[in-house]
């Protein structure tokens, strides 16, 4: 039996510092207390290409570290935009008292019983080393562009996911004969699998994504620890090498708003016919959407959280309002409600005012007429707008200012002399 702990989307950077070092933190605090025998880190675990003197560089070395003190650590390459390659090679240098292995490329990699990595020459062993307790088989991201090289730009999301099935169905053999003699199999993966739900809820079903649970079952290995997708989630089969699982780590925290289930680590526990897997949630933190439709209340929003403690919790309000009524929106008092929130995050949308424009109306010659198909295509009535047309024809912009600011003068009469038509 082994117990292996896994970690994935660390996302350690300058505006994430706070919630990765907390969460992974209390990740390897549990993973130590649960006395696991390797770890794996399945890509991201920056946010993007950090400087040595940054100090998520700091802290994120530090914590590698202190996970190498309790047992061997596998790292695998990320997405590049998160993970640039290169990112990693540095980890490998460490020194703790068990070795990092950075995982750059598609090949398999056997843990042995003293605690030392052994890599694989080319893609997969062809005979499985002695004394390995644990086979891993890597797959980290894929570099479509050097793939789009050969194939074309336009088939090479498609060719990505046909070459990466025939190579998981490649790994089979070795892992069956490791079963057979006692060794546990695991897959390590970054990439999207069709089906799968991402951290709002989106089900990512389209035909460029890396893998299928096809694909990642034909291998055969027991356990398939997978990373990219921010929400935990797993599917299970028992096929003809036995029980097989494949999980989604999720993120180790919640990065984003509209992010839904825990956050956490994977514990996996191998044995010969038997594989477990079980979510350990970190500290998290929480966070609150506000959806308002029409001009935020500061006064319906504070009864609204009347009770709930926002310390802590992060929270974004939402809302849309009318073009006319966009100036109405007090975001100084609406802070002033949430002042006990960690980070408060504003999105509003504008509705634009809609005009509507009349068919045909250039084609009508007559100004009245143009009135007549305005007003019947808004539904507004024709008769006084007919009769105010009548009058501006027959006023000067004088009478007709002089009958606004005196509404009350007779037809024809005004102050100091003159004549206008009286308007409706």
């Amino acid at each position: 039996m082994i117990r292996v702990a896994h970690f994935s989307d660390l996302h350690y950077g300058g505006k994430t510092l706070a919630e990765a070092e907390r969460c992974f933190g209390a990740a390897i605090d549990q993973a130590i207390a649960r006395e696991v025998a390797v770890a794996v880190v399945s890509g991201d675990a920056t946010d993007h290409a950090l400087d040595l003197h940054a100090p998520a560089a700091t802290r994120l070395l530090a914590q590698i570290w202190r996970l190498a003190e309790h047992c061997p650590v596998l790292m695998l390459q990320g997405t590049f935009s998160h993970e640039p390659p290169g990112t990693l090679r540095g980890f490998a240098l460490l020194g703790g008292r068990y070795p990092v292995q950075v995982v750059e490329r598609i090949g398999q990699v056997a843990l042995g019983r003293d605690g030392q990595w052994q890599v694989s020459a080319g893609w997969r062993f062809d005979t499985l080393p002695d004394g390995c307790r644990a086979l891993f088989s890597c797959v980290p991201t894929v570099n479509e562009a050097a793939v789009a090289a050969v194939v074309g730009a336009t088939a090479a999301a498609e060719a990505v996911g046909e070459h990466l099935s025939t190579v998981l169905r490649g790994f089979a053999p070795s892992h069956r004969a490791a079963q057979q003699a006692g060794v546990a199999t695991l897959g390590v993966a970054h990439g999207t699998l069709f089906g799968c739900v991402s951290e709002q809820g989106v089900p990512m079903a389209g035909f460029d994504h890396e893998f299928t649970s096809g694909s990642l079952f034909a291998a055969e290995a027991q356990a398939f620890l997978l990373g990219h997708i921010h929400r935990h989630q797993r599917w299970e089969r028992t096929g003809p090498c036995g029980p097989q699982c494949i999980a989604y780590a999720g993120s180790i925290g919640r990065f984003h708003f509209g992010e839904v289930g825990d956050k956490g680590w994977v514990c996996w526990t191998l044995a010969p016919e038997q594989v477990q897997c079980e979510l350990v949630p970190t500290p998290a933190q929480p966070t609150l959407d506000i959806v308002i439709d029409g001009v935020p209340d500061p006064v319906a929003l504070r009864a609204h959280l009347a009770g709930q403690a926002l310390q802590g919790t992060r929270v974004r309000v939402r809302w849309q309002v009318a073009e006319e009524d966009a100036a109405r929106v007090d975001r100084a008092a609406l802070l002033q409600v949430l002042g006990e929130a960690a980070e408060v995050k504003f999105e509003g949308r504008v509705i634009p005012l809609v005009r509507t424009r009349a068919a045909g109306l250039a084609a009508v010659a007559s100004l009245p007429d143009k009135i007549r198909v305005w007003a019947s295509v808004t539904e507004a009535p024709v008769e006084p707008l007919l009769e105010c047309l009548a009058q501006l024809a027959a006023a000067t912009a004088e009478d007709i200012a002089q009958q606004v600011l005196h509404p009350g003068t007779v037809a024809g009469h005004r102050p100091g002399g003159g004549s206008c038509a009286p308007c409706p």
